[in-house]
């Protein structure tokens, strides 16, 4: 079964990507989080299986989240998930 997804390049970082369900789906991210991607660009279509090759992230990975919360973040190489999420939350307590 082959899922299509719609992705848009963050200015906030090179390399950083959100891969939406929906084109311009963006209701789907928290306001938190859409504020940190910074300029949303859309990039291209792309239909996806568990067989699709990507060039940094796994295809059963990006479809799971796209189907369990509407979009999928792929983050520059030098940054991990744990590292935006403890920003995330340094600047909402100050």
């Amino acid at each position: 079964m082959k899922t299509t997804c719609y992705i848009y390049r963050c200015s906030a970082k090179p390399d950083m990507y959100i891969y939406l369900a929906e084109e311009n789906g963006f209701d789907a991210i928290d306001d938190k989080l859409v504020k940190k991607l910074g300029t949303l660009n859309y990039a291209m279509t792309l239909e996806l299986d568990k067989n699709s090759k990507l060039a940094k992230e796994n295809p059963a990975t990006v479809i799971e989240n796209i189907a369990s919360q509407g979009f999928h973040l792929q983050l520059p190489a030098e940054t991990t998930v744990e590292e935006l999420m403890a920003n995330m939350a340094k600047n909402q307590s100050q």
